[in-house]
C-alpha cells in the first residue's frame, strides 16, 4: 500500500496502538484514509505547517514530537474502531488515554511559539 502520511508512518501507528490493535484497523490502507485528516489536525491545532516544514527538511532530532503526536491520534482511531483484541475493555481504554495524555502533552508543546522557533532552527 501507499503509507501516505508526511510526517507519520504505519509502523508509528501500530506501535502505539500496540498489540493488541486488530490487524485490519491497523493496516497500511485503514489508517491512510485519515492520516492526512490527522496531520492537517495538528497543523490547523498548533496554527503552523508542519507538514511543508518536515517536507523542506526538519532535523530529525525534533521531528519525533510530531510522528508521537499524529501516530497517538491515528492509534486511538485504530483502537477505536475495534477494541475485541483488547483482553478487557478497561485495558483498551487505559491504552487510549495514555495516547490522549500523549496527544494533549504534545500539541500544548507545538502550540508554543518557542518551541516552533526552536524547532524551526535546530
Amino acid at each position: 500500500m501507499a503509507d501516505f502520511g508526511i510526517y507519520t508512518k504505519n509502523a508509528d501507528i501500530v506501535a502505539r496502538a500496540g498489540v493488541n490493535a486488530n490487524s485490519t484497523s491497523s493496516a497500511v490502507a485503514a489508517t491512510d484514509v485519515y492520516v492526512l485528516d490527522i496531520e492537517a489536525f495538528v497543523n490547523s491545532w498548533t496554527r503552523f505547517n508542519w507538514s511543508d516544514l518536515v517536507t523542506a527538511g526538519i532535523n530529525v532530532d525534533v521531528q519525533g514530537i510530531l510522528t508521537d503526536t499524529s501516530a497517538s491520534l491515528c492509534a486511538m482511531n485504530v483502537i477505536n474502531d475495534d477494541m475485541s483484541g483488547f483482553p478487557t475493555i478497561e485495558e483498551g481504554q487505559t491504552k487510549l488515554d495514555v495516547l490522549n495524555n500523549t496527544v494533549q502533552r504534545n500539541l500544548s508543546a507545538l502550540k508554543d511559539i518557542k518551541v516552533q522557533t526552536f524547532m524551526i532552527g535546530a
